[in-house]
């Protein structure tokens, strides 16, 4: 099928107007996955000089980029909506890096709300608009309730316009490059296959998937570049999820689970690397300590007590900050580890007891044996007179499922205790969209900028990179990708996610007023250049580039 050119009757800023519609970028003034984010000034994206003369391409057969169902396998084989999303930072900056495709939404394109009134006249979408040659008449009645759909070729023209802009971009983006940029040229034909390999998945179509992975090899290397390395984690994500798939759609758990010894070691370095982790028990221990301020008897819940991470180290450094500050007042502190790491647990219990007793503190360490989902009101003492906290680091996301009862429970069980405040730190990305290509998609865009910065952080051979990506991150996107049901417990979600589902739990939001001390912690740590911090409506946000990473938020009952 070949296309042919046509003459389009627009101005090139119109033209280029048109190509951008529905893109979102980086900036954070704009929305991001669906999150609105509060920044000063305006932005203005001009028309780029080489898609001066850029044509627009239309197919003779406009079904080559249409909604198809397979009558076999029951499968919606339908375009993937990311298309239109994907182009608007590589045009601001030619030189950037393939990954600044990855702007995306869950949302599908080309829906908007639409205010209804009690009476709207005909509306005709004519020759002026981007749907070119085609007259689309939509009749409305004075009843709201009768408002007509969009027929299902409106649909099939705007898919395909939206996906026909953004490969004469894409086109034109690679005629135009010098030979400099081949290397970004390289990353997008990667970034491609992936997408490709992904939709693939989606329609179940095996064959086909085999024969992209085999391209994405030889490519996809594990001491490559960023999307190289990262390309390497969801192509075995990929490779799970063709060979565990199941008649039904579920998937079992990873065949190729890693050992214990390698996950604890691997959390230890990402804790150690990355300032992730380090965010959430600063914001949480910095909280803490205000709300403790004066009181005599004081008591933390720790739900994970963060994965099991060796030392509990979140506590040593609040133990201390309590004997310098709080010392005279203080007289007892108990802290109440919830989670299955019992060994772990116990082994923490006894340092932390043991540190304590240095510093002349009263500690009383227990923990639940019991996941959060099995979690029990009566498994949490709690006694009279003391104020009590609940922390919660990188832990909630892994109780919400489809039904939302496991979740629910929880927050139920906690809402029940009347804590004085609840900490809660998340990884700030839409990892639990109802679609797969939706979240494969999303997860691309995430870790990327994880991987960008381990990138800018330590050498390229450095084998505790290789062992950060492999054995801890690698294994996240390996469950977003190859699980699904029960087994998928990566079910990241954004904060404004959050705000909502703790709201409906009774709980209400308690502004961090952090900003100015988390900025200064940030600065002292002397990671790298990249890291940002920013208040997104009372919640603190730790990013890479503009890329919103962990957001923690504090909620009382």
């Amino acid at each position: 099928m070949n296309p042919r050119f046509i003459t389009h009757p627009l101005s090139s800023d119109q033209r280029w107007n048109h190509l951008k519609a529905g893109v979102n970028g980086v900036d954070s003034r704009f929305e991001v996955c669906g999150t609105k984010r509060k920044a000063d000034g305006s932005f203005h994206m001009g028309m780029p000089a080489f898609l001066e003369n850029v044509p627009l391409y239309v197919h003779d057969d406009i079904h080559a980029h249409t909604n198809i169902k397979d009558t076999h396998s029951s499968q919606d084989l339908s375009l993937s909506p990311f298309y239109n999303q994907c182009y608007s930072s590589v045009l601001d900056n030619p030189t950037s890096s393939p990954w600044n495709l990855l702007k995306l939404s869950n949302k599908p394109f080309g829906r908007k709300k639409i205010k209804r009134t009690q009476s709207m006249p005909q509306t005709t979408v004519g020759d002026n608009s981007l749907l070119d040659e085609v007259d689309i008449t939509i009749r409305r009645t004075n009843s709201t309730n009768n408002l007509p759909k969009l027929r299902f070729r409106d649909h099939i023209w705007a898919y395909t316009q939206r996906y026909l802009a953004a490969e004469a971009i894409e086109d034109a983006f690679l005629e135009n490059g010098s030979t400099e940029h081949e290397g970004n040229a390289d990353g997008m034909h990667l970034v491609q296959l992936l997408i490709s390999c992904a939709e693939a998945v989606a329609c179940r179509d095996k064959a086909h998937a085999s024969k992209l992975l085999v391209k994405l090899q030889p490519n996809a290397l594990v001491f490559g570049s960023s999307f190289q390395r990262v390309a390497s984690c969801f192509m075995q994500g990929l490779i799970d999820r063709i060979a565990l798939a199941q008649p039904l759609g579920a998937v079992a758990p990873n065949i190729n689970d890693i050992g214990l010894e390698k996950k604890e070691e691997a959390l230890r370095l990402v804790y150690e690397v990355c300032p992730h982790i380090q965010f959430g028990h600063f914001v949480a221990n910095l909280t803490i300590l205000e709300v403790f301020e004066g009181e005599n008897f004081v008591h933390v819940v720790d739900l994970g007590m963060t994965l099991g991470l060796p030392h509990g180290r979140q506590w040593q450094w609040l133990l201390e900050s309590l004997a310098n500050h709080h010392g005279q007042s203080l007289r007892r502190i108990r802290i109440t580890a919830v989670g299955p790491c019992v060994n772990q647990f116990h082994v923490i219990g006894d340092e932390l007891e043991a540190y304590a007793h240095k510093l002349g503190i009263n500690l009383e360490f227990s923990y639940v044996g019991s996941s959060l989902e099995a979690l029990k009101p009566e498994d949490i003492k709690t006694y009279e007179n003391e104020v009590l906290v609940v922390n919660s680091i990188l832990q909630l996301h892994c109780v919400v499922k489809e039904s939302r009862g496991a979740l629910n429970s929880v927050l139920k069980i906690i809402h029940q205790l009347s804590p004085k405040v609840l900490v809660l730190v998340e990884q700030d990305s839409s990892h639990n969209g109802p679609f797969f290509l939706g979240r494969f998609m999303e997860a691309l865009y995430y870790y990327s900028a994880i991987f960008d910065a381990l990138d800018a952080m330590l050498p390229k051979y450095d084998t505790r990179r290789a062992k950060v990506e492999q054995f801890y991150f690698a294994e996240e996107i390996k469950n977003i990708v190859s699980c699904e049901g029960p087994n998928r417990v990566e079910r990241h979600e954004r904060v404004d996610q959050w705000r909502r589902r703790m709201s409906r739990a009774g709980f209400q939001a308690a502004p961090v007023k952090l900003i100015a001390q988390a900025k200064q912690w940030l600065s002292k740590l002397k990671i790298c250049e990249g890291y940002t911090i920013v208040e997104d409506k009372g919640s603190l946000v730790l990013g890479w580039k503009s890329k919103p990473i962990v957001a923690a938020s504090c909620w009382k009952c």
